[in-house]
């Protein structure tokens, strides 16, 4: 009856299904764990008329036109270049820490001296990693570094991972750069937006396909009997022999059997606002105080007109599979990922079965980036 099986409707699952019907003709079975489609993406407007985000703030952005047109046949964009700012003692400084951050920090005659160093040393418009810029011998670069890295970087990374930043696998802490611009957007890509409508209008516009069945509120090991050795798959009592594409976790796939992999997860509290405006930007970061790390202001994501609004905070803590938890950064170092190779080994046995996403190959991935592998896996498949 189906061709292929997709565990997950997140962006992995929910693009990698359209591909599978719409290009192939392949009837496709999608099986969500959650009430909603969308995975972690999924939106919706709260008791009070505002448009949220469930599961904290997903901002879309990319340099990866393909990427962009495909997703642009299921959404209309409103353009929104992403700003956040860190609230470090009295000052609300921009971030990444840049050239406007550089000035407000050191006054505008000593930020000129140590621009300059900066753009002599590696260039206008480079983004430095953090640790990068603290290995340097010049006093006043390393000095700039000690700055950021105290009031902007080590509280935040801590409260976030649970760790030191020389604990974290670089691929994470490359992420927190200085910017030698006078840009203030988070992000540097050249397709910067929100979905018109929200995130979850995308989806279902995406899952609209004759070829595509849906069942939420569907755990996939209640449907499916997955035996790597017997090399495998049952669905509802009978052999399937078509494709599954796995985007959930890897290890409770196999019941954890070498140990739960360690993420991160989070709690968000929703807080509602007789006022039109709460604190005047989308993301505010509390690098230094604060148990939460952030506060979304989803006016301003969105472009929300409304005399209230809604903000979350989010509070990070280590995942232990408890029920309501949910695993959303994968903690990458040498042991984790050899742990997860075990799985992923034992999932390799299963024939044509294929993991796809953050959890289910255990790394992050922004949202374009997550978009142009699923459609790549499922051309792949024909």
């Amino acid at each position: 009856m189906y061709d292929c099986i997709i565990i997950g409707s997140g962006i992995a699952g929910a693009a990698a299904a359209r591909v599978l019907a719409e290009e192939q003709g392949k009837k496709v079975l999608v099986l969500e764990k959650k009430h909603h489609i969308g995975g972690n993406c999924y939106d919706g407007k709260d008791e009070y008329g505002i448009l949220v985000h469930w599961y904290g703030p997903h901002i879309f952005h990319t340099g990866n036109e393909e990427v962009y047109k495909w997703l642009s046949r299921f959404t209309d964009w409103y353009a929104f270049g992403h700003e956040v700012v860190a609230r470090v003692g009295d000052k609300l400084l921009p971030v990444p820490f840049n050239l406007n951050t550089l000035k407000m920090v050191y006054g505008e005659e000593k930020a000129a001296v140590l621009e300059k160093k900066l753009v002599d040393t590696f260039g206008f418009g480079a983004r430095v990693p953090i640790l990068k810029l603290r290995e340097q011998q010049d006093e006043d670069l390393r000095a700039i570094a000690d700055y950021v890295y105290e009031n902007v970087f080590l509280r935040y990374t801590m409260k976030q991972w649970g760790q030191t930043p020389e604990e974290i696998d670089p691929a994470v802490t490359g992420r927190v750069p200085v910017v030698i611009s006078y840009d203030n957007r988070y992000f540097g890509d050249k397709y910067q937006g929100m979905p018109r409508d929200g995130f979850t209008p995308m989806f279902e516009k995406m899952l609209a396909h004759p070829n595509i069945e849906i069942r939420t509120n569907t755990n996939a090991k209640d449907a499916l009997v997955i035996s790597e050795k017997e090399g495998k798959v049952l669905l509802e009592g009978q052999e399937f022999h078509g494709t599954v594409i796995y985007t959930g976790p890897v290890d409770e796939l196999f019941d954890c059997r070498f140990g739960r992999l360690p993420y991160r997860t989070l709690r968000f509290d929703f807080e509602h606002y007789d006022k039109p405006d709460y604190q005047g930007h989308s993301v505010v970061n509390y690098t230094v105080s604060e148990d939460y790390t952030r506060i979304t202001e989803f006016k301003y994501l969105t472009g929300q007109k409304a005399d209230s609004t809604t903000i979350v905070k989010e509070y990070p803590f280590a995942y232990t599979g408890a029920e309501g938890e949910i695993p959303y950064y994968a903690i990458m170092n040498e042991e984790n990922n050899a742990l997860y190779r075990k799985y992923a080994d034992l999932a390799a046995q299963i024939p044509d079965f294929h993991l796809l996403g953050r959890l289910a190959e255990y790394k992050y991935y922004n949202i374009d980036a997550m978009a142009a592998k699923a459609i790549a896996l499922a051309r792949s498949l024909a």
